[in-house]
């Protein structure tokens, strides 16, 4: 048994006759019908019976398409693999994200891969996990950086960062005098927050449940930005991911801590369509962010120790 035979079978199989398979392989009839006559004789059973101009396969012949169908996948997956080692890295990149990642994520993972892969072309959307699902599934975007869990039998999601959400408030605000938060402090505050039925907005919800706190909600918003501004007005205070704000804190504009007792984090992965192969699109994706997420700031640095020497 060799690759042609499996060839014509699935031939066969496709069009339904020895006529017309040897239409679509551009050779005889004759030639298909020795080719069968060779395999049949190879197993010692019949691979098709022939009820007046028409065949009809045989369970045998069945078995054999099934094999040529994943022999041949695995010769495509295979020589796609090499081609894709040896060629440079070229086409649109269409990647998509909330708010956050796109502000804060992108822009080095961006850098990166010009650097690394300067003819390759990406483009950014900002969009909703929920947006950016129905996108990577009608084949408008390659891969989203969302927030988890996304749980879809058609799409693989890679968890690649743990992001600590904390307590923003003004630097002037009591919370920020006395340097700690407990959750009965949180009880009577004001608060702005991301957008209900967000997966960071679910985090949140579930800590308040935690507590029996029903907040007083003055404004959700999926623009981690507005946010930030309300809180700055005195608004509100709120809860983010700390490399949303690890430049104001720093900068002494804004207030950050965790809350006592509690750790709330929320979890960001990859998310693009299921194939039998990833391709080397996505995987040259993965492996850049790989070399920038350790740039990333996902939580504070730890308090300084007493007798540390501020580096100058």
């Amino acid at each position: 048994m060799d690759l042609r035979q499996l060839e014509i079978l699935q031939a066969i199989a496709e069009t339904g006759s020895f006529t017309a398979c040897g239409r679509k392989l551009h050779v005889s009839q004759s030639a298909i019908s020795r080719q069968i006559l060779l395999l049949e004789d190879e197993l010692g059973e019949p691979l098709f019976l022939r009820v007046g101009r028409q065949v009809r396969m045989t369970p045998a012949a069945e078995s054999l398409v099934q094999l040529g169908q994943r022999v041949f996948q695995d010769v495509r997956e295979t020589v796609g693999a090499i081609t894709d080692r040896t060629s440079e890295l070229r086409g649109t990149l269409r990647l998509s994200g909330g708010m956050t990642v796109c502000l804060y994520v992108f822009p080095a993972l961006l850098k990166h891969l010009r650097r690394v892969h300067p003819n390759l072309d990406v483009r950014l959307t900002v969009a909703t996990a929920g947006q950016s699902l129905k996108e990577i599934r009608g084949g408008r975007i390659d891969a989203g950086l969302l927030t988890l869990p996304i749980d879809e039998s058609d799409v693989v999601a890679v968890p690649v960062l743990r992001e600590e959400l904390l307590l923003i408030t003004t630097p002037t605000h009591p919370l920020a005098r006395r340097r700690r938060a407990t959750p009965r402090d949180l009880a009577t505050q004001p608060f702005v927050l991301f957008e209900i039925g967000s997966a960071t907005r679910r985090v949140i919800d579930r800590f308040f449940a935690s507590e029996n706190i029903e907040p007083t909600v003055v404004m959700d918003t999926e623009n981690v930005e507005i946010i930030k501004a309300m809180v700055k007005t005195g608004l509100g205070i709120g809860i983010v991911p700390y490399q949303a704000v690890a430049r104001e804190v720093r900068a002494g504009q804004l207030f950050c801590t965790r809350i006592e007792g509690h750790q709330l984090v929320r979890e960001t992965g990859w998310v693009y369509g299921r194939a039998n192969r990833i391709p080397r699109m996505i995987q040259e994706l993965l492996t850049a962010f790989q070399a920038i997420r350790g740039r990333l700031r996902l939580a504070p640095p730890p308090p300084r120790k007493r007798g540390d020497v501020a580096a100058s």
